[in-house]
């Protein structure tokens, strides 16, 4: 938090596209998922990455976690900071949710957190993304900083961190439906609305996931870190009467 107060840095205030939200009588209910990043082209340099041993990262590993927590927390509070000053918390969400899938490519990931790659080249990828995926001024900014204080791996879990302080800001809860194929926007506002009776929630924000593997059907995670689940899928619904019925332990008799 220090090091960011440290660094001069220049916010600059715009009108970005509004995200996508649907407002009810009942609750304010914002989707994501889905969403579709321009493409880009990478060309990343050969690098190797130097493993610690299992008896150094068991050493380090849970004091480790627990200072990247500390860290990532204190640089999404200063960036919810900024985006409440300028009116932007949701907006700036939305751009987290663009970086977070941007990230989530093994290659991408590697090449800003690599020793290796000099600072100028990261500086470079952070414009075309930027660029390429109309990422705000400030964000923009916020991503550089990270850069060139070397803490860019912490990411991932600083987008982490900004979804807990937006939601708490916003009275928001967060509910992530799991389906086979993508649903319609009235079956996700009636999936809000009944997790907004169950919680007490003022508005509920829906991350959608994609997974072939439920068959059919869909789940929805909800509650303090995801903590509670409703599973409405068919490979659940298959899991259950297996269960019941034992299969594992009938023996067919040979015909």
């Amino acid at each position: 938090m220090a090091a960011l107060q440290q660094t001069p840095i220049t916010f600059q205030s715009r009108s970005p596209p509004p995200t996508q939200l649907i407002t009810g009588p009942v609750a304010k209910l914002s989707f994501s998922g889905g969403l579709k990043l321009p493409k880009f082209t990478i060309k990343l340099p050969k690098f190797t990455i130097k493993l610690r041993s299992k008896r150094e990262h068991r050493r380090g590993g849970a004091l480790g976690a627990k200072m990247a927590d500390s860290a990532a927390g204190s640089y999404a509070n200063a960036l919810a900071d900024v985006a409440k000053s300028n009116g932007t918390l949701e907006e700036t969400t939305s751009d987290l949710e663009k970086i977070e899938k941007i990230f989530d490519d093994e290659s991408v990931y590697n090449f800003f957190v690599s020793p290796i790659v000099r600072v100028e080249k990261k500086r470079e990828l952070v414009d075309e993304i930027v660029s390429s995926s109309s990422i705000q001024p400030h964000v923009a900014n916020f991503l550089n900083i990270l850069v060139d204080m070397k803490r860019i791996e912490l990411m991932k879990d600083i987008v982490k961190e900004f979804e807990k302080v937006y939601n708490t800001i916003t009275d928001t809860e967060l509910a992530v439906v799991t389906s086979v194929v993508k649903l319609e926007s009235q079956h996700l506002a009636q999936i809000a609305k009944g997790v907004q009776r169950l919680t007490g929630a003022k508005n509920v924000r829906i991350k959608t996931v994609i997974d072939e593997s439920l068959v059919a059907g869909f789940t929805i995670r909800y509650g303090n870190s995801g903590s509670k689940l409703i599973d409405m899928s068919v490979k659940k619904q298959l899991e259950d009467i297996a269960a019941q019925l034992e299969i594992g332990d009938i023996q067919l008799a040979a015909i």
